[in-house]
């Protein structure tokens, strides 16, 4: 009996390391290089550089910090302005961000990880693993009244790809396009990303599978709070707490120590204020349907796989330099080079039109042609995705170059710097 308790054991071990590996590929971790050597204007560069100073300077921003990198080397990597005006607080390249929706790839890629070790397949039901998503229905009508509503059912069931594409039909509450819906997720007490509540995300989860859907799975795309399901989900197949499986074969693999749903004390006061403008001048943001300072206050129970994380411009460029390698970073394999293309390429089909500028595939929108022949967003296969608290990332795998502005802001913002940063970085390239 012993011996078959320590069998076990081992197996689960063995079965809980098999996320990432050794690889026989050992590409170098990010580090400073001057732009020359990876065939980059510094004279170009220079201009991002003004760009930035600039923005602040005449109040639009009140911080911005910028990374840019060219074949595994960062050739700027820079804080302009302020991490707090109120405070006094500067800002510093390594300040931590509220990345919200950046979360989803990083969601994504752990779902991929399982799915790589033969734990499902992207076209099962999510019911198989969670039953209470067994018999949704679409929205069919509805009472301002009181908020009832009625569904028609599904003909088809959500599946793990449909949830990874945003084309389940689950809704997205207080960001959600559909007034309607809003409404249901808020009688329902559906908490749609960050909290400083006590709240614990398969309770949170099995009362969103009872939410009606915008539409039938598969036939539209509707951003959705179908990565917090994907967060759940991977809990259930890996057996692990979510963050603890990210932090285990993501994260700490990656040499990401400053990427976390709630920040350790002593990292807390390197995360920037999310600030606004009121009266011309910059302060931080109140309390309103939710508190900017979750990532440092709370519960801090709550691990949605939609919107939680916080990180630096450095630790998401790791994560994206691992794509740009295949799925490899300095000998460590999270991902197979061919489940990077899978990953990397359409899975939503012509749902966006035939002369979308982008499609989406298993973790990021992804440019195509007619985007890259428009001119200053990147090569065709281009990845891209921001976040809700003013943050944004692109990765062109044909130039090996990555770009990442990072700034907390809300309300309304004369904010150009997120166009003329990409724009800028693709006219620095110099080969």
């Amino acid at each position: 009996m012993k011996l078959l308790l320590l069998t076990t054991f081992v197996l689960f071990i063995f079965t809980g390391l098999t996320a990432q590996t050794k690889s026989v590929k050992k590409s170098p971790v990010l580090t400073e290089a001057s732009p020359e050597n990876v065939e980059i204007s510094p004279e170009r560069l220079a201009l991002i550089d003004k760009m930035c100073e600039n923005e602040v300077t005449n109040g639009n921003l009140p911080g911005v910090v910028t990374l840019v990198a060219r074949n595994g080397k960062i050739v700027l990597w820079k804080a302009y302005g302020m991490a707090d005006v109120q405070a006094g607080k500067s800002m510093k390249r390594d300040n931590i961000f509220r990345i919200a929706s950046q979360t989803k790839a990083i969601t994504s890629t752990a779902v991929m990880m399982l799915w790589e070790e033969g734990k499902f397949q992207l076209d099962d039901p999510v019911s198989k693993y969670i039953p209470e998503f067994k018999n949704a229905q679409v929205l069919n009508t509805f009472q301002y009244s009181d908020t009832t509503w009625t569904g028609t059912p599904v003909y088809k069931e959500i599946t793990i790809r449909h949830l990874l594409t945003h084309t389940s039909g689950i809704g997205y509450g207080f960001i959600d396009n559909d007034e309607r819906m809003k409404m249901i997720y808020h009688k329902a007490g559906i908490v749609d990303a960050f909290t400083t509540e006590k709240v614990i995300l398969s309770e949170n989860i099995k009362k969103l599978a009872k939410m009606p859907l915008h539409h039938q799975p598969g036939e539209n795309f509707t951003y959705s709070e179908g990565l917090d399901v994907l967060g759940y989900f991977i809990e259930v197949v890996s057996g692990m707490p979510f963050d603890e499986f990210l932090k285990t074969h993501i994260f700490d693999p990656l040499g990401m120590n400053d990427t976390w749903f709630y920040l350790p004390d002593s990292k807390a006061e390197r995360l920037v204020a999310v600030q606004h403008k009121v009266d011309g001048n910059w302060q931080k943001y109140p309390v309103t349907s939710y508190d900017p300072d979750y990532p440092v206050k709370g519960a801090k129970t709550y691990f949605p796989g939609g919107a939680g994380l916080s990180s630096t411009v450095k630790d998401y460029a790791t994560f994206l330099q691992m794509y740009l390698n295949g799925g490899e970073y300095n000998g460590v394999r999270l991902l197979s080079r061919t489940t990077v293309d899978a990953i990397l390429s359409n899975q939503i089909g012509e749902i966006w039109g035939d002369k979308s500028d982008s499609k989406y595939g298993l973790a990021f929108g992804i440019l195509t042609e007619i985007g890259q022949d428009k001119g200053g967003q990147g090569s065709t296969g281009t990845f891209q995705w921001g976040g809700y608290f003013n943050t944004s990332y692109f990765a062109d795998p044909k130039e090996q170059v990555i770009g990442l502005i990072f700034k907390q802001t809300q309300g309304s913002v004369n904010d150009v710097t997120g166009w003329k940063f990409r724009q800028l970085v693709f006219q620095t390239i110099d080969d």
